[in-house]
């Protein structure tokens, strides 16, 4: 179906055709669409792709502006650039300003990160910059879209089949990374520069902190089951639920927790809250951005997962999984679904999440926090 945004790019198209730029193509874009926790496993490979740029070429980061929170985990010799995805398709004036800025901007190496992408969104910034040469992986089918990704796939001088959809995401930018760089590199373990987070003050962070939102509600355990963890510990402990106020506004039986001993709520922001994750004992947490970002952070770090992405994401493979991390999930027949899930949800939640055992959660919260 053709909309509004369809003609525009076409008439914006016909109009860079009778243009022309100054100078020579220079600079790379790294385009990396995914969500917060997708900007932190590809924070470990940033550098790597920024290789690809030629002896004082700049290279440029393009996130969506809800991952770009995440940002501070990126080198700090790499630029930014922040696009409003929701804007891109909604706001005919903000796409063409878009589209005129990253055409101006001239770049003469564009690489799109990404495995799944989107024809009218990433795909099309692509063609809006009209780069020197682009590169990326197979997009990965999406039948709604599967004939406009097929026609984008002469935007591309180069291909990558980057393998079947459950691939660990880790160990497919490390396979993406060396196809393009020509290097044999074994993927790397979840972990950033821990220079990039201040430490917290002595004292001022708490013992745990616990993460049990998740956007996709399915993915959230019960408030019974962090109950039973918080009540099975030591009092004293310090406890932080962590999320923010509109979190607590949608899930507001989450609330109870704030009245046990010892526990408050941070709204933080992820930037603010990562030296309190880096000093953590332990966190706990749904399969969810604040998981990523403390794992990588090097902190014992449980996550309460779905078996949604077994195979993809969570668990992460075990070549690149850090000491730091543990998960626990229920296995299912249909594990790895990639959030499709077929069967009938139990109390609002994937069957695979109202099927973790607390019992199970409380003995390894006690073994992380009392080895």
């Amino acid at each position: 179906m053709i909309k509004p945004f369809h003609i525009q790019d076409t008439l914006l198209g016909l109009k860079r055709n009778f243009s022309k730029r100054e100078g020579n193509a220079n600079g790379v874009l790294l385009i990396s669409a995914g969500g917060l926790g997708d900007t932190v496993l590809f924070s470990l490979f940033a550098e790597r792709f920024a290789s690809l740029a030629r002896d004082g070429e700049p290279v440029t980061v393009l996130l969506r502006n809800d991952a770009a929170k995440m940002a501070f985990v990126l080198p700090k010799s790499i630029g930014l650039e922040i696009v409003n995805f929701k804007d891109l398709r909604k706001s005919l004036t903000y796409r063409r300003k878009i589209a005129n800025r990253l055409y101006r901007a001239h770049y003469r190496l564009i690489i799109s990160t990404d495995q799944l992408r989107h024809p009218d969104l990433d795909e099309a910034l692509i063609e809006m910059a009209a780069p020197e040469e682009a590169i990326a992986m197979e997009a990965r089918s999406w039948p709604k879209y599967d004939a406009a990704l097929k026609n984008n796939r002469q935007l591309f001088s180069r291909l990558y089949d980057s393998g079947p959809n459950r691939v660990d995401k880790v160990v497919r930018w490390n396979n993406f990374a060396n196809w393009l760089t020509g290097s044999d590199n074994p993927p790397p373990k979840v972990k950033i520069d821990q220079g990039l987070v201040a430490d917290a003050s002595p004292g001022e962070t708490p013992d745990i902190l616990i993460q049990p939102f998740s956007a996709v509600n399915a993915k959230q355990s019960p408030v019974t089951l962090y109950k039973s963890i918080i009540e099975s510990l030591p009092k004293g402990l310090s406890i932080a639920i962590t999320g923010t106020p509109g979190d607590l506004n949608a899930n507001p039986e989450y609330n109870q927790l704030l009245d046990l001993p010892g526990v408050t709520f941070d709204s933080s922001t992820f930037q603010e809250l990562a030296p309190a994750l880096k000093a953590a004992n332990l966190v706990i947490s749904v399969d969810t951005a604040a998981m990523h970002l403390a794992v990588a952070l090097g902190a014992p770090t449980l996550c309460l997962a779905s078996a949604a992405y077994v195979g993809e994401i969570v668990p992460y493979a075990s070549d690149v999984t850090p000491d730091n991390a543990h998960v626990i999930y229920q296995t299912m027949a249909c594990e790895g679904c990639l959030g499709k899930c077929h069967l009938e949800p139990i109390d609002d939640m994937y069957p695979c999440v109202a099927a973790l055992d607390a019992e199970r959660a409380v003995a390894k919260v006690k073994k992380l926090l009392f080895p």
